[in-house]
């Protein structure tokens, strides 16, 4: 594939993933919202033991959705700072290809398509990326006791 075409598809690649993750963010903050708002008693004088641990239960509900929003925004974050240029090299921004699969260098994410080919989105962190970190097109590593080729590196 031409460098322009690389250039355009990681770019598209990208918005897609800052489309997901914007999504999610919107998603974590409805029902962190939602519990929150369901978590304050009301102006009446007295409350029954049901409506306190009612309320008790949603803010609890409201702190565990608290995580995902910090989540969201931390991978939003990542994926507005990250230089998403052409490389040869596996590293922050990178889409890597073996096996079938593809894979981009940023934040993990579930599967996604762009333009008929699935992705997935790794971290730095993530195991496999410390296994084939630095590596080009054409290099193995072993991951799982198993040797994988690397197709490609853009």
């Amino acid at each position: 594939m031409p460098e322009p075409e690389k250039t355009a598809l990681k770019q598209k690649i990208r918005d897609r993933m800052m489309s997901l993750e914007a999504a999610e963010l919107e998603t974590a903050k409805e029902h962190y919202e939602r519990f929150l708002a369901e978590a304050r008693l009301d102006d009446r004088e007295q409350h029954d033991n049901s409506d306190i641990a009612e309320a008790r239960e949603n803010a609890d509900l409201a702190a565990a959705f608290d995580h995902p929003v910090k989540d969201h925004h931390a991978k939003i974050d990542v994926l507005e700072s990250l230089d998403f240029a052409l490389t040869d090299t596996i590293e922050a921004g990178a889409i890597v290809g073996f096996e079938g699969r593809h894979f981009v260098v940023a934040v993990s994410t579930d599967r996604f398509d762009v333009d008929g080919v699935t992705y997935m989105g790794i971290s730095m962190q993530s195991p496999i990326y410390k296994a084939m970190n630095g590596m080009g097109a054409g290099d193995t590593f072993t991951f799982n006791g198993r040797t994988v080729e690397i197709d490609e590196v853009f």
